[in-house]
């Protein structure tokens, strides 16, 4: 049994509602933007989900910032971009992406994330799937691309 719109939405707007995200999402504002731009798109498709009105509605009541970027009346469909992502083990990632709609049913789609070939993302990827970064490597990697002390 297929979950029900609403209940597709809520995890990615925890994600980006949750203060702990920032741990994760390295451009924050960026990410809440587009979420709610995503949300807009989503609740245009679905005006008649009694829970997902209820879920914009609190949101609306509970985040400022909601309010604010619902206010904006922003749209944005998810198709392909680039995010970024603080890991604590290997720092800062830079990931595109590219959505597929899955051919059977358009409420549903595929996203594949890839780093650039022998970028520092894609070496930080590597370390990762190896099981071998040391722990010290994101604090080495967040000093190498900060701008150099006056």
């Amino acid at each position: 049994m297929r979950p029900a719109p609403t209940q597709r939405v809520r995890p990615g707007l925890l994600r980006v509602l949750d203060p702990t995200a920032h741990d994760v999402l390295a451009d924050r504002e960026t990410a809440a933007r587009s979420t709610t731009a995503a949300l807009r798109l989503y609740a245009g498709r679905h005006p008649h989900d009694a829970r997902l009105a209820e879920l914009i509605g609190e949101l609306s009541v509970r985040d400022e910032g909601f309010r604010q970027r619902w206010a904006d009346r922003d749209v944005l469909e998810y198709t392909h971009g680039t995010k970024l992502y603080g890991h604590p083990l290997v720092g800062e990632l830079t990931l595109e992406y590219e959505s597929l709609t899955l051919p059977d049913d358009a409420g549903q789609a595929l996203y594949l994330y890839t780093a650039q070939p022998d970028s520092p993302s894609d070496h930080a990827l590597r370390l990762l799937a190896e099981g071998s970064a040391p722990a010290h490597l994101a604090e080495d990697r967040a000093h190498s691309s900060s701008p150099p002390s006056p």
